[in-house]
């Protein structure tokens, strides 16, 4: 059984079900996820795309369909026994289930590690009494759950292996109808709708005042798969102009000269490509005063956690303006040198990330632990209490 939740959890999860098939071809998989897991041949019981929410308030108005979700996926689990439950991130859903799964005795290995080091560190005592084994992508993780006694394992970050381009800049720019020598800049406004209304309105004037100081720049816009079209509105109609691709992340990012990015998965994506980037983000007002006195960190893009210092701008709640912004874009695309040195400073991350074959490594641990509770449960005559 997994359970994800968001684009990059869904593309985590298909990735993991792909590899599994391939050790064992007769294996069931089912579960919460999107269209990638459900791709890779598991049986969904929810889609995720309703309920990928941002900010503490924001969570709240989902809260009745959730929990009829989890009370559906835990009887599920009650009536089909999975041998293990891989929840992939997504921990305000997730630890609700791994609580109704520990229950029933199935052995639970958490893939993606919720950020415990960067906020709610007491969900680290969950993961303690209730996980056999965590599968951490970054490798600073990896100590963090060693030092509480967890069970860890650094596979290394999945999109090493599938942030791949799949044009060159030239053909990719050229068939969207915009020019290959000019600047171009990617817009990542995030994937989650609530995120996205957050982004947008100051990226559309963020536009207007590089394009008054950088001329014939233009703008592409990743649209992620779960979204609509139609949320994008107001960064490629009338004079904004940006072309909007969807669902070719990789691509829009690869053939950038820079990024504005949403901070999430997005921020590795840019750093796996080498692409200098600037990082916001925004929540309401009220969700962010509140959950501001629970970070334990003082820097939110990844490429900086991994490298341990501000290597890209962020710019985060009050400081995300359209000033702010095309200040630093502007610097990017004008100052060479500067431009330069982020690129290298984000290939040390790169190179931090692990190697290709992620989704393998995590298969081969699953797998690890699935034998372990089916040899114990022999040795014990006995079967999982219900």
């Amino acid at each position: 059984m997994i359970s994800c939740g968001e684009a990059s959890g869904d593309l985590y999860a298909g990735a993991l079900a792909t590899e599994l098939r391939r050790r064992l071809p007769d294996v069931e998989i089912f579960g919460f996820g999107g269209p990638t897991l459900q791709r890779a041949g598991a049986e969904l019981q929810g889609d995720f795309t309703k309920f990928s929410v941002t900010g503490l308030f924001e969570t709240l108005s989902i809260w009745p369909r959730a929990l009829r979700m989890l009370l559906r996926l835990i009887a599920t689990a009650r009536a089909r026994r999975p041998d293990v439950f891989i929840p992939i991130d997504f921990p305000d859903f997730n630890f609700y289930l791994i609580a109704g799964l520990r229950r029933l005795g199935i052995p639970i290995v958490y893939y993606v590690s919720p950020q415990l080091w960067a906020w709610r560190t007491g969900r680290m005592k969950t993961m303690q009494a209730a996980v056999r084994r965590v599968l951490v992508i970054f490798p600073f993780e990896e100590r963090i759950y060693q030092d509480a006694g967890v069970d860890v394992r650094f596979v290394g970050h999945p999109l090493v292996e599938t942030a791949k381009a799949t044009e060159t800049r030239s053909s990719f720019l050229t068939s969207h109808g915009l020019l290959p020598d000019a600047p171009t800049v990617a817009l990542l406004p995030g994937s989650r709708r609530n995120e996205v209304a957050h982004t947008i309105p100051a990226f559309v004037e963020a536009m207007a005042l590089i394009r008054a100081r950088v001329p014939g720049v233009q703008f592409t816009v990743a649209c992620a798969p779960t979204l609509d079209a139609a949320e994008f509105a107001p960064l490629v109609s009338g004079a904004s102009g940006a072309v909007l691709v969807r669902d070719r992340t990789d691509d829009v990012i690869a053939s950038a000269d820079v990024a504005i990015t949403a901070s999430g998965t997005a921020t590795v994506q840019c750093a796996l490509h080498e692409r200098p980037m600037v990082v916001v983000y925004r929540l309401s007002p009220l969700s962010y005063r509140l959950g501001r006195r629970f970070i334990k960190v003082d820097m939110y893009a990844m490429p900086n956690l991994v490298a341990g210092s501000r290597i890209v701008p962020e710019l985060i709640q009050d400081d995300f303006t359209p000033e702010r912004v095309a200040d630093e874009v502007v610097a990017l695309l004008t100052d060479r040198e500067r431009h330069s040195r982020m690129i290298e400073a984000l290939r040390r991350v790169k190179g931090q990330l692990g190697t290709s074959g992620a989704s393998g490594r995590a298969a081969d641990a699953v797998l690890e632990v699935l034998s372990a509770s089916a040899k114990a449960t022999a040795d014990k005559g006995g079967v999982r209490s219900a």
